[in-house]
């Protein structure tokens, strides 16, 4: 197994894990859970999918679809040992936007051979589950935190890009790409990094 299908693996357990947190805080049943679970899971990859107009990954490969239930399943009977649910979220998230907008970059490299399209795919594919997750759960979105998100997969994408571009090995610059975003996400959540602010002027 190479490392890009790795990332392409756990970043959809990740977010499907999240989904799956989402639920719980709302007390669902474990039918609500591998529903949240599975369009966390899923949902930047479709986006990601489509727009790249090629076929969606987990209708063409539909243990996807398993991945996500059994992430959601382990969650639905293991949620309740957890002291601070969101905190966990928060984490997983971390990773899961680090290890799948990373694979997102990696596709849309693949499919375009464009950079900027590259960056752009692995901030969707990082992103839009989770934000699809808020929604639905009626959580307040991790990305209008103020804390540095959307910017640490951009980051770390862009530098995934760079490193392929001179002709690193795909597991060096993959995984250093992710392990970018990891890290600035990471600060951000345990330092509260941001980027400046705007304000309104008078």
């Amino acid at each position: 197994m190479t490392i890009p299908m790795l990332l392409d693996f756990a970043g959809i357990a990740l977010f499907s894990a999240t989904g799956a947190l989402s639920a719980s805080r709302k007390q669902l049943d474990i039918v609500g859970f591998m529903f949240l679970g599975t369009i966390t899971g899923i949902g930047g990859g479709t986006l990601r999918d489509l727009i790249l107009d090629v076929p969606v990954f987990w209708v063409q490969q539909p243990y996807y679809i398993l991945i996500c239930a059994l992430a959601a399943v382990v969650v639905y009977f293991t949620a309740h040992k957890l002291e601070s649910r969101y905190r966990l979220l928060l984490w997983l998230d971390a990773l899961a936007l680090g290890a799948y907008g990373v694979f997102g970059a990696y596709k849309g490299l693949a499919v375009s051979d464009a950079p900027i399209v590259a960056v752009v795919m692995g901030m969707l594919t990082g992103t839009a589950g989770g934000i699809l997750r808020d929604v639905v759960a009626g959580e307040p979105s991790v990305i209008m935190r103020r804390e540095i998100y959307i910017t640490a997969v951009i980051a770390g994408t862009a530098v995934f890009v760079l490193l392929d571009h001179l002709g690193l090995p795909v597991p060096v610059s993959t995984v250093t790409g992710a392990v970018i975003v990891f890290g600035i996400r990471a600060g951000a959540i345990a330092r509260g990094w941001t980027l400046p602010q705007y304000m309104p002027r008078k």
